[in-house]
Formats: C-alpha cells, sequence, structure tokens
C-alpha cells in the first residue's frame, strides 16, 4: 500500500455558502461516520487534523504574510493520509469525503519517498 495526503478545501470564509447549525451537526456526523470507515478498512494512515482559519505564508524572497491566500476563495479546512494502492483508489475513497457535499474539494497527493517509491 502507498501513502496518500487527502487535503480537503472548501470555501470557509463566504456567509452565504455555509451551513446552517442543523445541517452542520450533521455535516460533522458524516466526517465521523466516514473516518470510522476508513480506520476500519485500515485505510487511515494517519489520523485525521484539522487547522485552524489563519496562516502564514512564506513566498520564495524570504518574505511572510498572513494567509491563507486572499486570492482563492477555498481555504485548507483539514487533511489526512490514507493508505491506498494507487491513486484511482485514493480518489475512489476521496468521492465518499463529507467535504463535497458544501462545494468543497479533495486535493491527492501521493507521498513520494526518498528512495523514489
Amino acid at each position: 500500500m502507498k501513502e496518500f495526503l487527502l487535503l480537503f478545501r472548501r470555501d470557509f470564509m463566504n456567509k452565504d455558502v455555509q451551513p446552517d447549525n442543523k445541517e452542520y451537526v450533521a455535516h460533522l456526523d458524516r466526517w465521523h461516520e466516514w473516518f470510522e470507515s476508513l480506520a476500519a478498512q485500515d485505510k487511515l494512515a494517519v489520523p485525521p487534523q484539522h487547522w485552524d482559519m489563519k496562516g502564514k505564508v512564506v513566498k520564495a524572497n524570504k518574505s511572510v504574510t498572513n494567509g491563507p491566500y486572499v486570492e482563492i476563495k477555498e481555504s485548507i479546512g483539514g487533511m489526512i493520509i490514507i493508505k491506498a494502492g494507487s491513486y484511482e483508489e485514493a480518489a475512489e475513497i476521496a468521492q465518499g469525503c463529507p467535504i463535497l457535499e458544501f462545494g468543497g474539494c479533495v486535493e491527492i497527493r501521493k507521498a513520494a519517498h526518498a528512495n523514489g517509491e
């Protein structure tokens, strides 16, 4: 099995696209169910991580600015590392991600180890 990073992105700032309290609670339940399902299938390599909405961006010229980027509307909401045999299997797993319910997306990256695997 290979390891894949799943980054969860969606618009967390625009008030017009945020779920109401009832939707949010139900949405969190679906996240917990999805994580439990992945754990039961031994697909989770690293437990779920959640990131705050603040951040810093370090640029090539070594300048440091407050992030995330203001040019984009999506922010990283969290990440997990999963075990999958291929990008196709990782994408299949990502299709069950609750972030998609609110117009978000899942970015998939395969771990690139120093030995080339």
